[in-house]
This record gives structure tokens, C-alpha cells and sequence, in this order.
């Protein structure tokens, strides 16, 4: 370590962010507010209800991250209580809901359908589009052990990407279930856990590496194009061939995949009991009107395996973007679930069957931005103060226009004019609103819509006919201000 990193900061040194927890400024605060408004207005109109858990839980009530050393820091932020009791932000929205179940017992009841959205923390490695506080919007269902419940998380969750604008063709709900490629694996002789955890992590990288890529990583293992040689699963030729007929089992309808999952997935009883899941899962969603585009049964999805006892479900934005650098990239991942029978069973030992799907806000967000896809913010009508010894008409205007509804300001800076039309330009401004000696004497106002104003005065071709012509510019008696305003603030809408 240098000196220079051990001395103290100072001056604009000082001002610096912790790593992974973003500033956010009104247009994402504003986006993300949108979708949370949005997605749990889904979850509603499906009966759930709101639940709002603190951020702070007990450490060793977290169950992923449980603490092995004098100070819990794998993963999560801790801090130790008075009490000598190490507390956790949360790290996501499931684990504070299997406590509250269990905490409340038999008060609430079963099935338990609740709701929640809210920031979320983890001691990760941040990196681009990855961040150590983010947002997610989360609905389950807790007692309901049906497959029927896993369908419905499934279905509502594309009816919430719908709501928020995806199309069809721009995302997917891809389904899988824990059970069938635990019977994969024992088809094929995966005894140990490692060579389980390589198969799985060979069939995760399906889409990026292809069948040969995949191949590899199976058998003896891949060496990738920087020369890192990464070891395989081990297994044989025809093992190999066997797991990936099953990976690639996917279809166009979810009658055709469950047709050659039926001849790939093996004769245990592991694996014709997840096809049985997949199965009514399949029924429910056709009887729940789940379009074929949207949710597709996919063999290759592999999440979260040691926390998921049953299906699973993964969403994709496949809209592909061009970024700044001229590439063509794809969001991905963007939210997901399934279901998770064994969480409660960690502070009670009862077996509570329960299933969740979950939306990444802040993700879900940043994918629409870059998509070019903001929300558009309804900047405030500037008052210009064209008085700077008296600025009491501008404080007047403003109050009126805001006592009718309207958002507005008078402006406070030490501009002149060119200063105060820059920076209801900068402020997003509708329109802005000028009173000067000539509209006090005449008991008028002049209101300029800054939009059409920009619109008229790209046909103008010179300074003369500029200030002639006074694009997008109107005079109004001052009792027909606030009426005058509000259509230009609906028109922009």
C-alpha cells in the first residue's frame, strides 16, 4: 500500500460512492416507481395482498447466507445489535416472508397470498448492470401445494411483463422443474455432487457456448479462446449425447416439448414425476390463457437449484439493443421464481409448500432505458422572473397555477432571460409563463409552449423571422392563464 493511499482525503476526494449503490435522479426514480405502481397492480387485481417487512434481519435467520465466522459478512451487510445479536439487511423478499409465517403461525391464513416490493441488499462484487442495492417486486403463495399455484406465478408474471409494455417476441417465461433433471442426472449416473454441479453448470452456458461448447464441458472438459482450460463433467459419449437430447427437447408449443422431454428424460421415478409436474403445470396455464410465446417449457433452465424443491421459472427480455459502441446486446435475465417447500421448514420443521415469482425492478428498469423506453417526466411550467427587485408577480403566478393543479415554480436563479429559458429547457418545462411591465399594465400574461415553439422554429430561417414570427408564443388575459397553460400541459401529456 502507498502513502498516498493511506493518508486521508480531502476536497472532491472525499465525495465518492460506495461501489454497487447507484445514484438515482428523478427519471429513473420516476421509471421505477411506474413499474412497481404497475406490477403490484397486477399482483392485486390476482388477490394477493401487501406485506412490507423491515430491512434488517436477524443473521441467522436468513437461512442462504448463515453466518460461520464471529462476523457474518458472506453475502449480506451485518451489523451487530446492543444486544450482541448480529443483524443483516435483507437480501431479498423471500426469506423475511418464511420468517413472518413463521413467526405469525396459525394468525395468518393458509394459503397465505401476499405481496412485496422494496429495495434489496448484497455483499456481492458489483459490475455493469449488477449492483449491491436494487429493487425487486416479489408475489407468493404460501400453503397451496398444488402445481396450479406454481401456474398461476407463471401466468400472472407474463401478464405483468405485458402490463409493464413487452410485447410479443420480446420476452419469455421459461419453466423447468428441479425434479426432472434430478432424474437426468440419475439416468446418467451423476452420483457425486460435484459431477451434478458441472452437468448443471454445463447446461447454464447452453445458449452462450451451443450443443459443442456444452459437449465438452460434459466430457473431458473445454478450453476456451483466452487458452483457460476449464474441466469437465466426466461423463461418457453417450452420456453426454443423453443430456444434451434432454437440453434440447425444446419446442415450439408446450405439447411438443412434453412429447420429447417424455423420450429424454429417462425411466426414474424422479423423472417421471417432473414430467408429471410440467404436465399440470401445462394444463393450468392453457386454462389460464398463458400464451404459447410467452411461457415455454425449457429444459435447459437451470436456477437455483439448491434453494428450489420444484419448478422453475426464469424471464428473458429477447429484445436485442444497439449500444453506444455499435454492438448488439440483449438484456437477458430480468426476473423469475418457483417453488421453495423446505424455507419455512427452517424455523418450525414443518414442511409449508410455497411459491414466488419475482420482477427486478432496477434491472427491468435500466433494460428500459436502454431500450430508449423512459418514462417521460412532467416537468414543471417555469414562472421566469423578469423582475429581479420585486419578484413577487412570479411567486404569485406559480402559486396560481399549482392551487389549480398544475405542477410549477417561479424561477429563483440570477439569470437574465436567455439564462431562464436555458434552464426551463434543462428542467423539462412544458411551457413557460413571462410577466412583464407590459402584461401588468394590460393585465395579461404571455405564455410560451416551449414544445411547439421548438417544433415551428426549425422551418425558420432567419433571426428577423424569429422574433417576428414568435414560435409556439400566445398572450392571454390573466384570468385565462391557468386554463391556457393546462391545455399545453395536455397536450404534451
Amino acid at each position: 500500500m502507498s502513502d498516498k493511499d493511506t493518508q486521508p482525503l480531502t476536497g472532491k476526494d472525499l465525495a465518492r460512492k460506495p461501489r454497487g449503490f447507484p445514484d438515482k435522479r428523478e427519471g429513473l426514480i420516476h421509471a421505477q416507481a411506474k413499474l412497481v405502481e404497475t406490477v403490484t397492480g397486477v399482483y392485486r387485481k390476482w388477490g394477493f395482498e401487501a406485506l412490507e417487512t423491515g430491512a434488517f434481519e436477524y443473521a441467522d435467520a436468513l437461512g442462504k447466507f448463515l453466518p460461520d465466522d464471529d462476523r457474518p459478512n458472506a453475502g449480506v451487510f451485518a451489523i451487530q445489535d446492543d444486544d450482541e445479536q448480529w443483524m443483516s439487511l435483507r437480501y431479498d423478499l423471500t426469506a423475511p416472508l418464511a420468517r413472518f409465517i413463521a413467526e405469525a403461525g396459525q394468525t395468518v391464513g393458509r394459503p397465505f397470498r401476499r405481496y412485496a416490493a422494496g429495495p434489496v441488499w448484497r455483499n456481492e462484487k458489483p459490475g455493469p448492470g449488477r449492483f449491491r442495492e436494487f429493487w425487486q417486486c416479489d408475489a407468493d403463495t404460501v400453503g397451496a401445494p398444488g402445481f396450479h399455484a406454481d401456474a398461476e406465478m407463471i401466468a400472472m408474471g407474463a401478464e405483468a411483463l405485458r402490463a409493464v409494455g413487452m410485447e410479443t417476441g420480446e420476452f419469455v417465461i421459461r419453466v423447468n422443474t428441479r425434479r426432472l433433471l434430478n432424474g437426468v442426472l440419475e439416468s446418467v449416473g451423476a452420483a457425486s455432487a460435484d459431477t451434478r454441479l458441472a452437468i448443471l453448470r454445463a447446461l447454464d452456458k447452453l445458449d452462450r457456448l451451443g450443443a459443442s461448447g456444452v459437449a465438452d464441458l460434459l466430457g473431458k472438459g473445454r478450453l476456451d479462446d483466452s487458452g483457460d482450460f476449464t474441466k469437465g463433467a466426466g461423463l461418457g459419449d453417450a452420456e453426454v449425447k443423453a443430456v444434451l437430447a434432454f437440453a434440447e427437447a425444446g419446442a415450439k408449443t408446450r405439447a411438443e416439448t412434453l412429447a420429447n422431454l417424455s423420450k429424454a428424460a429417462g425411466n426414474s421415478e424422479e423423472g417421471k414425476a417432473g414430467l408429471a409436474e410440467l404436465e399440470a403445470i401445462a394444463v393450468a396455464l392453457e386454462a389460464l390463457g398463458a400464451p404459447e410465446g410467452d411461457v415455454v417449457i425449457d429444459p435447459s433452465v437451470v436456477r437455483g437449484l439448491e434453494y428450489y424443491t420444484g419448478p422453475v421459472y426464469e424471464a428473458e427480455l429477447l429484445r436485442e439493443v444497439t449500444g453506444e459502441d455499435g454492438k448488439t446486446y440483449r438484456i437477458g435475465s430480468i426476473g423469475g421464481g418457483g417453488r421453495y417447500d423446505d424455507l419455512v421448514a427452517r424455523f418450525t420443521g414443518e414442511t409449508v409448500p410455497a411459491t414466488g415469482f419475482s420482477v427486478g425492478i432496477s434491472r427491468l428498469a435500466s433494460a428500459l432505458a436502454i431500450m430508449g423506453e423512459t418514462v417521460k417526466l412532467d416537468g414543471p411550467v417555469v414562472v421566469l422572473n423578469l423582475d429581479k427587485d420585486s419578484p413577487a408577480v412570479a411567486l404569485e403566478i406559480a402559486t396560481l397555477l399549482r392551487r389549480a393543479g398544475l405542477r410549477a415554480e417561479a424561477y429563483m436563479g440570477g439569470s437574465g432571460m436567455k439564462g431562464q429559458m436555458k434552464y426551463a429547457d434543462r428542467r423539462g418545462a412544458p411551457a413557460v409563463v413571462m410577466v412583464g411591465s407590459n402584461e401588468i399594465e394590460a393585465g395579461t400574461v404571455t405564455i410560451k409552449d416551449l414544445e411547439m415553439g421548438a417544433l415551428k422554429a426549425k422551418a425558420i430561417q432567419s433571426n428577423e423571422e424569429y422574433r417576428e414570427a414568435r414560435p409556439g408564443q400566445i398572450e392571454v388575459p390573466r384570468g385565462e392563464m391557468v386554463e391556457a397553460v393546462r391545455r399545453i400541459v395536455e397536450a404534451q401529456g
